[in-house]
C-alpha cells in the first residue's frame, strides 16, 4: 500500500489529533507554545475526561482526519514503580499498541507524533514496540526524560517524551537523532549545539535548580500559606495579623466553590498513623520551624494536601482553567495527577514542530 505524505500551506495551522486527552493539558501546551495547529479531535478512555472513545478507532477513522501530528499520553500505570509493571501485557497498554499499529495501515500516516509518559517507560517492553514501529514506518526519533525544575517549576516530576518525525522531516539538532537526553538544550533554538554537557544530564544535580525557580509562594491558592495549628485540635489557630490573612484564605477558597482551608489539613489522627497518608500526594508544611535548619516533628508541620487548584497552577495551567462543578474532589486530584506539565511540554511541541532553518 503506497503511503501518501500529508501536504500543508504555511499559513494553514497543523491539524493535531489528540489522544488521551485528558483536562487539556496537550492543548494548553499547543497554545502556549505558539503553534498554528488545530486540534481536530480529541480521544480518551476516561469518561469523565471526555466523549472521544480510543478503543473504537479504525486506520480509515484517522485517515478521515488528514491529521500531521498525533500527540499521545497514554495511561502510565503498567509502567510505574509502584505498580506490577506488566508492561505491554497490561490491559491499559492494549491501546497505545493498537494506535502504533494503525500508523502502519493508514494511508496518510501523521508527519510527526509527540508521546508522554512517566520514568521506566524507556525500559519497557512496549517501548521497545514503540521504537521498531516508528522506524519500520520511516520515523526517526528524538527522546527525552525532563522534570519541571529544569522550566523554573519548583517541583521534581521527571517524565518520558518522544518526538517522531517521517521522513523527510528532520528535527533541528539532527545530531541527536535516536537518542535519549536528559537535558532541555536543544529546546531553546540554536541548531548549531552539537553535544550536550554531562553534568545537565545528572538526575541528582535536578535538586540544585530549586534555586533558579519560582518560589512556592506564587503557585499557592492562599495569602499567607503559613499559619500556627494547636496541636491538640485540628483547627488553625492564629492570632493578629496572621488571623486577618487566614480569614481572607478562607474567604478565597469559600469563593472559589470550596468548603474551607480546613479540607485540605491534614489530620493527626492520619499522621499517626503516616501509613494511611502515604500515596495522596505531595504535602505542603505550612508551618516554619521556630529555629531554622532545625527539623521538626510531623504534627508540628501543621501539614495540608495542596489544592487542586494549586496543584494544576505547578502543571502550569492558565489561570482561567476550573473543573465542571459536576466533578468531585477525589476525580479532580485523579484527572490532575495524570496531567502533565505546560511548563515543559510546550517548549517541546514548539521544537517538535519547527521546521529547520
Amino acid at each position: 500500500m503506497e503511503k501518501k505524505n500529508l501536504s500543508k500551506n504555511d499559513d494553514e495551522p497543523w491539524r493535531v489529533l489528540e489522544f488521551y486527552s485528558g483536562i487539556g493539558g496537550m492543548r494548553y501546551s499547543l497554545t502556549k507554545a505558539g503553534v498554528n495547529a488545530q486540534v481536530v479531535e480529541a480521544f480518551d478512555i476516561n469518561d469523565t475526561a471526555n466523549d472521544g472513545n480510543i478503543q473504537s478507532l479504525t486506520a480509515d477513522d484517522l485517515d478521515s482526519y488528514n491529521s500531521h501530528a498525533w500527540l499521545l499520553s497514554p495511561p502510565c500505570q503498567p509502567y510505574t514503580r509502584q505498580g506490577l509493571q506488566k508492561q505491554s501485557s497490561d490491559a491499559r497498554a492494549f491501546s497505545f499498541l493498537k494506535i502504533l499499529e494503525l500508523i502502519q495501515h493508514t494511508m496518510q500516516p501523521p508527519l510527526m507524533l509527540f508521546v508522554e509518559n512517566v520514568v521506566g517507560f524507556e525500559t519497557s517492553d512496549t517501548h521497545t514496540k514503540m521504537i521498531e514501529m516508528l522506524a519500520k514506518s520511516d520515523y526517526v526519533t528524538q527522546e527525552f526524560i525532563l522534570s519541571p525544575l529544569q522550566f523554573g517549576v519548583p517541583y521534581s516530576r521527571p517524565r518520558y517524551f518522544c518526538l517522531a518525525k517521517r521522513k523527510p522531516l528532520s528535527f533541528g539538532c539532527q545530531v541527536f537523532d535516536n537518542q535519549l537526553l536528559q537535558s532541555p538544550t536543544p529546546l531553546f533554538g540554536d541548531n548549531n549545539v552539537t553535544e550536550i554537557d554531562k553534568h545537565d544530564q545528572q538526575e541528582e544535580n535536578w535538586d540544585k535548580l530549586l534555586q533558579s525557580c519560582d518560589p512556592i509562594e506564587r503557585f499557592l491558592e492562599f495569602n499567607n500559606p503559613f499559619f500556627q495549628v494547636n496541636t491538640g485540635t485540628d483547627v488553625p489557630e492564629t492570632t493578629g495579623a496572621a488571623l486577618d490573612d487566614f480569614r481572607a484564605s478562607e474567604k478565597i477558597v469559600e469563593e472559589n466553590g470550596a468548603d474551607s482551608l480546613d479540607q485540605y489539613l491534614v489530620p493527626f489522627s492520619l499522621i499517626e498513623r503516616w501509613g494511611s497518608a502515604m500515596g495522596t500526594g505531595s504535602l505542603l508544611a505550612t508551618i516554619q520551624p521556630k529555629n531554622r535548619g532545625k527539623s521538626s516533628s510531623l504534627n508540628e508541620q501543621g501539614l495540608r494536601y495542596f489544592t487542586p487548584r494549586e496543584v494544576a497552577n505547578f502543571h502550569s495551567f492558565p489561570e482561567d482553567f476550573e473543573f465542571p462543578q459536576s466533578i468531585s474532589l477525589r476525580q479532580r486530584y485523579a484527572l490532575l495527577g495524570n496531567s502533565l506539565s505546560i511548563a515543559v511540554v510546550a517548549p517541546i511541541l514548539k521544537y517538535l514542530f519547527a521546521q529547520p532553518s
